[in-house]
């Protein structure tokens, strides 16, 4: 999608200790559309201070680096900024753990450019982002290492939440879900605070696995 004045740039900082992938990623993360590449690492180890001194808006981060991996970092920089994975296909136990570390998202590196884009922007907004491809079988190894609450707090939501959850649990953004239900951003906004307060949810994610986990979404 082009870049227009009502879509801001969003700035993005790329991690990965693969020239090529990085290369890549710029090729793809372009101003005319709306990104602007603020800095490189080339391992996890660099991250911080990249952070710290360019304040991107979006980390995208590769979870295989040779002295500190993209689950670490993403540990470390506790969810400022947003993290979207980069993963191959067979990853599903690293990508669980990205989940748990606080990763925003995750996306395929043989993703297609409109996918990717459409990832990075999802996060950029606040959003999660689950690459459809694999999500329900990482969400499997997820909730066997790290088992959600099951069913006694879904009573505390009203109807109107539990819509919003079911959205949120299909990957739907905020406007998505605003404009499925009729109602403004703001109060999905609200809504969304009311749910993570219920259910003691910390993030996007974690709202998409406690979704999964209690049936209130079936995966595909």
């Amino acid at each position: 999608m082009p870049h227009t004045p009502e879509t801001p740039e969003v700035s993005v900082l790329l991690v990965d200790d693969q020239d090529l992938v990085r290369s890549g990623l710029r090729r793809i993360l372009r101003r005319k559309d709306g990104f602007v590449i603020v800095a490189e690492c080339s391992d996890g180890d660099e991250v911080p201070a990249a952070v710290a001194e360019h304040r991107p808006d979006v980390v995208v981060m590769d979870l295989r680096m040779r002295r500190v991996d993209g689950i670490e970092a993403t540990r470390r920089l506790g969810g400022a900024p947003p993290v979207l994975a980069l993963t191959t296909f067979n990853e599903d136990e690293l990508l669980s753990e990205a989940l748990r570390a606080g990763a925003a998202g995750f996306v395929l590196k043989d993703s297609s450019a409109e996918e990717l884009i459409r990832a990075v922007r999802a996060v950029a907004k606040g959003d999660s982002y689950l690459d459809p491809a694999v999500t329900a079988r990482v969400l499997t190894t997820y909730r066997k290492a790290a088992p959600g609450p099951r069913g006694t707090a879904i009573g505390e939501l009203t109807t109107r939440e539990l819509d919003v959850l079911t959205l949120i649990g299909r990957g739907h953004s905020n406007a998505e879900i605003a404009d499925q239900l009729c109602i403004s951003g703001v109060t999905v906004k609200s809504h969304i605070g009311r749910i993570f307060g219920k259910l003691d949810l910390r993030d996007r994610a974690a709202a998409i696995v406690y979704a999964y986990d209690n049936g209130i979404v079936v995966p595909r």
